[in-house]
Order: structure tokens, then C-alpha cells, then sequence
């Protein structure tokens, strides 16, 4: 929720209460259990779980009603039933109406101003149209959803509330970089090189934007951009603190692999990835560009072992499907009878696997 209030943020902040036991349901009715089920990937569940809320007449205050839907919008985008989940947003009315503002509701929410509309349900309202087909409605609302962060930061810094400065400003980084997916998915550099330097200008030591930075770079092919660009995030980022300092080695790490692997020299992509690998297991586009290089350098059977590691060691975190794809396509180039082994991955990834992975991956 965005609200604002004359209070101070930790006063009005539930999560700062000791005293409530579960902190999110104060916030929203049994928040804590849309919130759990959503991390396990649960997607079905939630919807059941807001189907029945609805039913019993469980949601009792107008912020209830729009949580639920953005997590119901929400868990039919995961499960990629576009259509339903855009028939739930069109049950809202214009997301800035009076309906959706605490003040309307002075005896609800006393002393509390400003809208109830979840982010995740703006975000929500501009992917879908893309999704359906209707691209350029979806990349304008993005770029509406991406001016009103702006001028949410604006109002923010002017009222020194630094904590919800730093919310809005990685929100800010979120929905600049789903307009770059969109821009990139067209070819479209130039317009996502002027997105990224405008954040830029911003944060010029953040190494993560300046990876991201050199990775457009690369696909523009200025080879030489995005080994300054690299360069930088290692010199310039390493005080910056927006990471831990694994984090910020391994994109360093990362960064370097990168750059040997557009120049196919895949050993020393590899070693890269190694440093990566034993500082983080859980560091999975490491684990799956050092497999790709151990291909390109036909070493498959160490490049299935990459990948089964990966997937046996972390797999709430291996299991996706770009990764899945490339083992498939390994086991298809090494085995002949990579039919029943593809099977027996499947069988495995439908026991563990959250609602929206898509099992078609595997080729089966």
C-alpha cells in the first residue's frame, strides 16, 4: 500500500511493532498466508484461497478487497492465464479514483492519506495488456507506472522520508528494467542505453546497474564499452554498498566470464565461474554459463554434471526453466536414449516444482 500520514514511518510501520504476532496480517487480513504461499510458489492455492475469502465475506475493509485481487491478478499471470487475470483488473475502476484513497474512509483509516493500490496491481495493469498482445498500451503504461515512481521519489526526498526514498528507488530500477526487456525483446539499443544511463546519473557507482550497463553494451556489440563499463562496476563499486561483498565479487566474476566468453575463450570463462560456484552455491547463472562453456569446449558430460549438481544442491533455486532447456538439450546431443531420461527429469520437476514452472521445458 502507498499511504502517507503525518506520523513518522516507524510509528506507522506494523512491522516495527513487537507486539503483534503476525506482523503482515496487521496490514492485511491473513497477509502472512497469501505472502507464504506465494513464496512456495503456491500459485493455485491462492486462488483458491481468495475465491474463498470472497465467498465468506472475509474481507472487511477496502485495502483487503484490493490486496487480494492484485495477489489473484497476480497468481493467474504466474499460472499464464493472461485472459482471467486481466478480467480481474478490469473489475477496478481507474486506479486513482477517490475509492482507492485512505481519506475517503476517515472512520477505517483515521489519520492516513494517500492510495491503498498495491504497486504489484499498477505493475500488474501495464504488463498484462503486453502479455494479451496489445504491446504499445502495455509499454505506454509502463512508461505512465514508471513516471509516477519518479514523481512518488520527488515527493519523498522533499519530505526527507529516506526509508520510502529507497523503496521507491528500487522500484524505480524495476520497472525501468522490465521497459528495457521489452525494448531489448525489439532490438530497440539505443532507447534502453538512454534508460540505463538516465538511472545512472543517478547512482554512478552502483555496480549492478553498470553491469547492466555493460551487458546492453555487448548486445550492441561495443565490445570495448562493456569491458569499460565492467571495468567501472569492479573500481568504482566496490564501496558502494548496494551489495554484500560476495554478491559484488561474483558479478565482478561474472562480469570477467563474460567478456571471455565473447572472445570463446571458454577455459577462462569457466575459471570465472569457478570462483563463483565456491564462494556461492547458490549462484545458479554461474552454474549455468560455466555448463554452456563446458559444451562449446564439448565437454557434455561435465556439462550435464554442472547441471545436475545445481539442480540436486539448490533446487528451489536451480529449477528454471532456462536451465532445465539447456540440460535437455544436453542430454539430447549425448544420450540416445535422452527420451527416458528427459522423462525422469520431468517426473522429478512435477514433484518439486512451483505452480507456474512450465513443464513443456523439457521437450518430453
Amino acid at each position: 500500500m502507498e499511504s502517507q500520514t503525518p506520523r513518522s514511518e516507524s510509528q506507522t510501520d506494523p512491522l516495527h511493532n513487537p507486539s503483534i504476532k503476525n506482523p503482515l496480517d496487521a496490514l492485511c487480513h491473513d497477509l502472512h498466508s497469501l505472502q507464504d504461499l506465494a513464496n512456495r510458489g503456491a500459485w493455485r492455492s491462492i486462488i483458491d484461497k481468495v475465491s474463498r475469502a470472497r465467498a465468506l465475506s472475509l474481507l472487511q475493509k477496502p485495502h483487503d478487497h484490493l490486496t487480494y485481487l492484485a495477489f489473484n491478478a497476480l497468481a493467474f499471470t504466474k499460472l499464464r492465464r493472461f485472459n482471467e487475470a486481466s478480467s480481474e483488473l478490469d473489475s477496478v475502476e481507474d486506479l486513482e479514483s477517490s475509492h482507492y484513497q485512505y481519506e475517503t474512509y476517515p472512520k477505517i483509516y483515521p489519520n492516513r492519506v494517500g492510495s491503498m493500490v498495491p504497486f504489484s496491481l499498477r505493475w500488474l495493469h501495464a504488463l498484462i495488456p503486453i502479455k494479451l498482445g496489445q504491446r504499445q498500451q502495455g509499454i505506454d503504461r509502463l512508461y505512465g507506472l514508471l513516471d509516477f515512481v519518479r514523481e512518488k521519489i520527488h515527493t519523498k526526498e522533499n519530505n526527507n522520508l529516506t526509508d520510502s526514498v529507497r523503496v521507491w528507488r528500487k522500484r524505480e530500477v524495476f520497472v525501468v528494467n522490465c521497459i528495457i526487456g521489452h525494448h531489448l525483446s525489439h532490438k530497440e539499443f539505443g532507447v534502453c542505453l538512454s534508460l540505463m544511463k538516465s538511472l545512472l546519473s543517478r547512482d554512478s557507482t552502483d555496480p549492478y546497474l553498470i553491469s547492466q550497463l555493460g551487458y546492453i553494451q555487448l548486445q550492441t556489440g561495443d565490445l570495448e564499452g562493456a569491458k569499460a563499463s565492467f571495468l567501472k562496476a569492479e573500481v568504482d563499486g566496490k564501496n558502494n554498498g548496494s551489495l554484500s561483498e560476495v554478491e559484488f565479487m561474483n558479478l565482478v566474476n561474472r562480469n570477467k566470464a563474460l567478456v571471455y566468453m565473447v572472445g570463446k575463450d571458454y577455459v577462462s570463462a569457466v575459471r570465472e565461474y569457478e570462483e563463483c560456484i565456491v564462494r556461492d552455491h547458490s549462484d545458479i547463472v554461474a552454474f549455468n554459463n560455466k555448463a554452456l562453456c563446458l559444451m562449446y569446449l564439448r565437454d557434455l558430460s561435465d556439462s550435464i554434471k554442472v547441471l545436475e549438481n545445481a539442480l540436486e544442491r539448490v533446487p528451489t533455486v536451480a529449477l528454471n526453466e532456462t536451465l532445465v532447456v539447456n540440460l535437455c538439450s544436453m542430454y539430447e546431443l549425448a544420450y540416445v536414449n535422452h527420451s527416458d531420461i528427459k522423462r525422469t527429469l520431468s517426473s522429478w520437476i512435477a514433484r518439486v516444482a512451483p505452480d507456474d514452472f512450465d513443464s513443456t521445458c523439457t521437450r518430453t
